[in-house]
Formats: structure tokens, C-alpha cells, sequence
């Protein structure tokens, strides 16, 4: 093929792969029911007037499946990153013990699963259609080059097959993160 119609093609790869990775960073925020210390990267903690991410004022570990440990690296940050975790709305109830913080990540309901489910459907949706999108924008670039009909018809083919490839690395990352969250 020519060099224009590569790079368009290039370009819808690289947009899909954008799409993949947005709906891993997606799912991994979708709680399982298993404790994760991804569970509060997003909590930010006041540190001395400016705010900071929890992971750069403390070590956040799992212990076991259930719990969380938060162990400042100032014991004179623990009441704020208290505050942060609070703050980040996360349905979280913070103990700390004076050393750390302790979060005992409760089980979850069966309601609860079935949100959560239709949450990660709703995020795989969402990329599916930027995916779509990165297609339609290919095809639209192809038919825009000075190329032979062949040669368009040949890159809007290998876009479709790029496409369907995506569509279906989407559907199987869904489709574990579901079984993930349905299993108790």
C-alpha cells in the first residue's frame, strides 16, 4: 500500500489501543470485592497545602483479600490521609490505629454486583464506540487519498479487520471482569 494510507491505518491502530488501554484503567477502578490498593488511587491527601495522591505520602498494601493498609511515611499525615479516604466518597470506614490505616473492605451485595456489572458493560460500550469511531475516521481518510479503488478497498478492509479484532479483546476483557465481579 502507499505511505499515506499506512499511516491512516497506523493511526486507527493507535487510537484503538488508546480505547484498550482506557478500559483497562476503567475496569481495574471497578471493585471486585477483592481488596486492591488500586482501589484508592484516585483518594488525594492534603499535604502540608497541597494536594498529593495518597500513593505519594504513604505505602498502600493488601494483607489479605478483605483489608487494606495505608502506612504513612509521616505519622503526622495519618488524621489527613484519614480525611482524604473519607473525602473520596468510596463507602470506606478508615480505622486508624495511631501506626496506620486500616480498611476492612466489606463483601458485596448481590445488588451491588449487578450495578457494578452493568458499570463495566457500560465502560466496554463506551469503548467499543470509540473504536467504531476510529474506524469511521480511517475509512473517511482513505477515501480522501488519491490511491486506486483497489487499494482503498483493500485499507478499509484491513481497518475492519483491525476493528474486529478490538471489538472482540473488549468483549473478552468484559467478559472476565463480569465473572470477576459476579463471583461471591
Amino acid at each position: 500500500m502507499n505511505e499515506e494510507i499506512d499511516f491512516i491505518i497506523d493511526t486507527a491502530k493507535e487510537q484503538m489501543d488508546n480505547a484498550i488501554a482506557h478500559l483497562e484503567k476503567e475496569l481495574r477502578n471497578i471493585r471486585a470485592g477483592k481488596a486492591t490498593p488500586a482501589m484508592l488511587a484516585g483518594v488525594q491527601v492534603d499535604y502540608y497545602g497541597s494536594k498529593t495522591p495518597l500513593s505519594q505520602v504513604a505505602n498502600v498494601n493488601t494483607p489479605d483479600a478483605r483489608t487494606i493498609s495505608v502506612q504513612p511515611w509521616e505519622k503526622a499525615m495519618l488524621q489527613e490521609i484519614e480525611k482524604g479516604i473519607m473525602h473520596a466518597n468510596l463507602g470506606f470506614n478508615p480505622m486508624n490505629n495511631g501506626e496506620m490505616i486500616i480498611i476492612n473492605v466489606p463483601p458485596l451485595t448481590e445488588e451491588r454486583r449487578k450495578q457494578l456489572a452493568k458499570q463495566a458493560k457500560a465502560a466496554a460500550e463506551h469503548d467499543k464506540i470509540s473504536v467504531r469511531n476510529a474506524r469511521k475516521d480511517a475509512n473517511n481518510e482513505i477515501k480522501k487519498t488519491d490511491a486506486s479503488d483497489d487499494m482503498k478497498k483493500t485499507a478499509e478492509a484491513s481497518v475492519q479487520d483491525l476493528t474486529n479484532k478490538y471489538i472482540k479483546i473488549i468483549d473478552e476483557m468484559y467478559a472476565k471482569k463480569e465473572v470477576d465481579i459476579l463471583t461471591v
